[in-house]
């Protein structure tokens, strides 16, 4: 008898546990899905940036620096963690502080907060919200999350994530495992995002392999390449990787103090680079519609047809149409030959390329004009370079990724037809324009940081403000730096270092660079602000 009532509160126990446990999951799911369906895409994409910034901080300040007599403060490790994860390169630390462990944990930041990889994640929400088990026969419909709400083309579809849900007519009957008619599940667009899925992460992982490869295999042939390195105390592998994913994502950092300084006459590694850095941010769009179309001519799979004719309701913004790909490729191309023909014209035979012969010349200013967009890494430093060719990078800075120039004839055909506008509301209504966001921000950091510009106005000047602004702002990394060399009143105890204008900024000033950094992250949000205000 004592043995049987044991049992029975045993029995009692873990079944209060059971239900304990089921209600837990039960509220943790409900949780989930009242964030995903209810929260602004705003508030989802910012969550997840802060929580992949923070994660990365505490690695950071856990794994130990290459040097033992040097540590970086912790905010300086936390302002790092937000560059990376932003992708946005800007450096308070010199690179070669951080350690093979420290080199891997930014690597992973960099990836995991690139465009195409978050992009992938939104593909996986969409295709989420299908229902994975055919519907009861009392079903008419499915729910749906429309990915297109409010943000314009080629953002990220994590982002754009509706608040309400639509309900779509049943097009097709399909069959399910008991052989009965499933009403309003549409298998073929299902099959369609969950291909498009599987496409852009083969990408996203093919590209990142034969951009490592090509690298590492480059240093291990050319001894000027590997013999830096070996300076350094760089690992080739680490360094081929660390600066494929850099690349790829458009983040910028290098694993060397100099950034890519150091190879500028490795014009091949150049070479290298250029593409992985177009594909993974600007021709993007144009390269992954190119890579369906050819997977539907050697694959002939439906769902490859129905991504390129229903591109607009496949619920990912980089997915456009042929022309609007082809004016896109067009627009970067021609954005890069204007900048190219005015650095070399106005930079040729100056300090900026000293020591390079012509090739060197014409490789290193490609590869320099290629990266102002929303890359960051660079060959010259941009303190010798002319104001006017700063104006210009400043320009390209702050446009987004996918700047279109699209001829008034050509305009009905690539823009998004049937989409009927919505009355804003009053708080869309108060959203100023970036540009307006980013004055405020100049002026905010000018406030913060107006003693050194009193008696430091050659490095703390107006015009290097407001480049470390825009590049913060355009996540790319560009940077003036600061010189002792330039200081009116010389301090014996100044040092130059290798880090960023921002690393002599006071706490303040950096913080609100963190803010620019975010907001750059998440621009497609404000892309619109600014209509209410009418100035005629």
């Amino acid at each position: 008898m004592n043995n049987f009532s044991r049992f029975g509160k045993k029995s009692e126990v873990f079944f209060s546990f059971s239900c304990f446990y089921q209600s837990f999951s039960c509220r943790n799911r409900s949780f989930f899905r009242f964030f995903l369906f209810h929260v602004h895409p705003f508030w989802i994409q910012l969550s997840y940036f802060i929580i992949v910034s923070f994660f990365g901080h505490l690695a950071l300040m856990v794994s130990k620096p290459r040097t033992a007599w040097f540590r970086p403060k912790d905010f300086d490790m936390f302002f790092t963690s937000v560059s990376a994860t932003t992708v946005s390169s800007m450096s308070t630390i010199e690179m070669e502080v951080f350690s093979h462990t420290q080199l891997i944990i930014m690597t992973i930041l960099m990836f995991v907060g690139g465009e195409v990889f978050t992009s992938f994640l939104g593909l996986q929400f969409a295709r989420s919200k299908f229902l994975k088990n055919c519907p009861s026969s009392d079903q008419n419909s499915v729910t749906l999350v429309n990915l297109n709400h409010s943000v314009p083309k080629c953002t990220n579809p994590v982002n754009q994530i509706e608040l309400d849900l639509e309900k779509e007519k049943p097009e097709t009957n399909t069959l399910d495992e008991n052989g009965n008619k499933c009403l309003g599940f549409d298998s073929l667009k299902y099959s369609s995002i969950k291909f498009l899925g599987y496409v852009v992460l083969g990408y996203l992982f093919v590209v990142h392999l034969i951009g490592s490869t090509l690298v590492s295999l480059y240093i291990s042939l050319f001894p000027s390449a590997r013999k830096v390195l070996k300076d350094k105390g760089l690992e080739t592998l680490t360094f081929s990787v660390f600066t494929t994913v850099s690349s790829f994502t458009n983040c910028g950092f290098v694993p060397t103090n100099e950034n890519m300084i150091v190879f500028k006459k490795n014009s091949g590694l150049l070479l290298l680079l250029i593409p992985q850095i177009l594909m993974g941010n600007t021709l993007y769009p144009p390269c992954l519609l190119f890579l369906i179309w050819v997977l539907k001519k050697t694959t002939k799979r439906e769902e490859f047809r129905y991504i390129l004719m229903n591109y607009g309701d496949m619920g990912y913004g980089h997915l456009l149409s042929g022309p609007h790909a082809l004016l896109l490729a067009m627009t970067v191309f021609g954005f890069i030959l204007i900048q190219f023909l005015l650095l070399c014209s106005m930079e040729w035979s100056s300090q900026v390329m000293d020591g390079l012969n012509s090739y060197q010349k014409i490789i290193g200013s490609l590869f320099q004009t290629v990266n102002s967009r929303h890359t960051g890494e660079s060959v010259f430093d941009l303190s010798t370079i002319s104001s006017a060719i700063l104006v210009l990078f400043v320009v390209m800075m702050y446009l987004p990724p996918c700047t279109t120039f699209i001829p008034p004839k050509l305009h009905e055909k690539v823009s998004d037809n049937g989409k009927q506008s919505r009355k804003k509301t009053f708080m869309e209504c108060l959203i100023f324009s970036q540009l307006s966001y980013l004055v405020i921000f100049i002026i905010l950091i000018c406030i913060t940081e107006r003693q050194k510009m009193k008696e430091d106005p050659l490095n703390f000047n107006v015009l290097n403000v407001t480049v470390e602004v825009i590049s913060a702002y355009g996540n790319v990394g560009f940077t003036t730096g600061y010189s002792c060399k330039r200081q009116l009143k010389p301090d014996s105890l100044c040092i130059d270092t290798w880090y960023g204008f921002v690393g002599r900024w006071s706490t303040m000033g950096k913080s609100i660079l963190i803010i620019v950094m975010f907001f750059g992250r998440l621009k497609k949000f404000s892309m619109k602000g600014g209509q209410a205000w009418n100035l005629s």
